[in-house]
């Protein structure tokens, strides 16, 4: 089996962290993906260096990548579910250069699954909280995060 292009990973990353956010949440969360490829430092670039597969597969950062989750097996990975037509567009769009503006240099997200975001995130106050689109919530960098 040959390795998956950036273009299927991205899709793929983007239908399992916010397949079910719609077209804004997809294209958020494809934001943040890219803010992280293109950011011009902290342990993003130090680690990814401008590489999404890195990205993607840095541990600890998605879900997605990871076959287990709290000891369990996670049932939802990018291998488990083949993405659509709209994850390909919305790849594409991001690759292309694009970000969704509201989420400005955004490099993290989260669902609280409670109502509101927290303020930080990272808790370590590398990241202030920047907007919410669908369930998830966005965090900009602080000059904490360029120390990392």
């Amino acid at each position: 089996m040959m390795a998956y292009s950036a273009r299927e990973l991205l899709a793929r990353i983007i239908k399992c962290e916010a397949g079910g956010e719609g077209e804004n949440g997809m294209k958020a969360v494809a934001s943040v993906v890219m803010n992280r490829v293109n950011v011009s430092d902290g342990e993003y670039l130090r680690l990814g260096q401008g590489d999404l597969r890195k990205i993607i597969f840095q541990p600890g950062q998605f879900d997605c990548v990871a076959s287990v989750l709290g000891g369990m097996s996670n049932p939802q990975t990018i291998w488990s579910s083949p993405p659509e037509q709209i994850h390909y567009d919305i790849a594409d769009w991001a690759l292309s250069g694009n970000r969704l503006y509201t989420t400005g240099s955004s490099l993290w997200y989260f669902n609280p699954f409670a109502p509101g975001c927290p303020y930080e995130f990272p808790f370590n106050g590398s990241g202030t909280y920047q907007v919410s689109v669908a369930q998830h919530c966005f965090y900009n960098p602080t000059a904490k995060y360029f120390t990392t």
